[in-house]
Formats: C-alpha cells, structure tokens, sequence
C-alpha cells in the first residue's frame, strides 16, 4: 500500500491524477468515528510526513496526525484506505 504522505504528495504534484472531487476521511477520537472533509480544507505542509491541517466546517483549523487518515476517496469512490 503506499504511503497516506505519498499519495497527498501526488495529489499535489501531478495535475493529472488530482483531476476529480476528493475527499479525506480521517478518524475523529473525540466523536469515534470517520470525519469526510473535501481535499480543498486540507492543507499539507512539504516535508511534513506526520500531520496535515484540517479545517473543519465552522473554519477552525486543527492538525490531523497522518497516522489517523483512514481513506481518500475520488469522486465518491474509495481510491485508499488503511484499517480502522
């Protein structure tokens, strides 16, 4: 499987493969559960292989441990995922 900081690196860099509606879902510990947020409110830092910036619907941003992404998907179908 390849790596979640890969994957996000090729949405970044290659035009190509980033055409379409994607979507994290990363796991909430506080709600227990899968949070879906669009591509656009996540903000990836270079070089960072370990956390990423979410900003949630209310605009607050908060970093995410790449550890927690569970699945990435791309116009609705599931392109990635790791265990819960």
């Amino acid at each position: 499987m390849l790596p979640i900081h890969e994957l996000l690196n090729r949405l970044r860099w290659d035009s190509a493969f980033a055409q379409g509606d994607f979507v994290i879902g990363y796991y909430d510990r506080v709600e227990g559960k899968i949070i879906q947020v669009p591509l656009q409110r996540v903000h990836i830092t270079p070089g960072d292989h370990f956390s990423c910036q979410v900003t949630d619907e209310d605009g607050y941003a908060h970093d995410v441990p790449l550890h927690r992404i569970k699945e990435v998907r791309k116009d609705g179908q599931l392109i990635w995922h790791r265990e819960h």
